[in-house]
């Protein structure tokens, strides 16, 4: 087993794989985020329940999350998720500077930069990628913690309580400090404040739930391709 302090990388063959597939899932997600407002069509609670298009993937990125601590332990894991923020705080500067380059004539008369500010100006102004990257630190960093906290108070039993229970905690201020910072900049508006937060926070634990058989296969082959018990 990985100790708590295991030097991420060293021996490992799997790693850089998950990597690549966490960043990816974190980049396209916050596009999403910033392209698309989806509504269900109904209410809850007088509650309209409507996410943004990101809802749909980033929930993976917590599924990533556990993957990761279990196999890999705390370090591995804060190194993945700085590695995907890079890549984040990346993608953000290149929407930047493609919005500040002169646009051709022909492409603004049949979509134009009020277009491109209403679907990537999240993106381009930063807005997605800071509150995505303040929602994520204060939800992953305290799902990641949680999950030892529990692994070690249960002696590495009981892999479905440890997921599940970090990712109500961890969930609950991602899509709080998430939502805020996205309505501070003005990537929503104020009064989709409590549909966005009620139903990011819904789905993305339903996801967790409905993911927990897929992160157990993940959990358990990752293992035993780096030949850890």
């Amino acid at each position: 087993m990985v100790s708590f302090n295991a030097q991420p990388g060293d021996r490992f063959r799997c790693l850089d794989r998950v990597m690549t597939f966490f960043t990816a899932i974190l980049v396209v997600s916050n596009v999403a985020s910033s392209a698309k407002i989806v509504d269900l069509g109904f209410s809850v609670f007088n509650t309209r329940m409507a996410f943004d298009g990101g809802t749909l993937l980033f929930p993976l990125s917590y599924v990533f999350g556990d993957i990761l601590t279990e196999v890999y332990g705390f370090r591995a894991s804060r190194k993945v998720i700085w590695t995907g923020f890079i890549a984040l705080a990346f993608s953000s500067l290149l929407f930047f500077l493609l919005r500040m380059l002169p646009a051709d004539a022909e492409w603004e008369q049949y979509a134009g930069g009020a277009a491109f500010d209403a679907i990537l100006g999240g993106m381009s102004t930063g807005g997605i990628a800071l509150a995505s990257l303040a929602g994520y630190l204060a939800g992953e960093f305290s799902n990641s913690i949680i999950m030892v906290i529990i692994k070690k108070a249960m002696n590495g039993r009981f892999l479905w309580i440890r997921t599940i229970g970090s990712t109500l905690a961890g969930e609950l201020l991602d899509s709080l400090v998430f939502v805020i910072i996205a309505s501070l900049t003005g990537v929503f508006g104020w009064e989709l404040f409590w549909s966005l937060v009620l139903t990011n926070y819904f789905f993305k634990c339903a996801i967790e739930v409905v993911m927990t058989p897929a992160t157990y296969l993940a959990v358990s082959g990752l293992k035993k391709a780096e030949g850890l018990r």
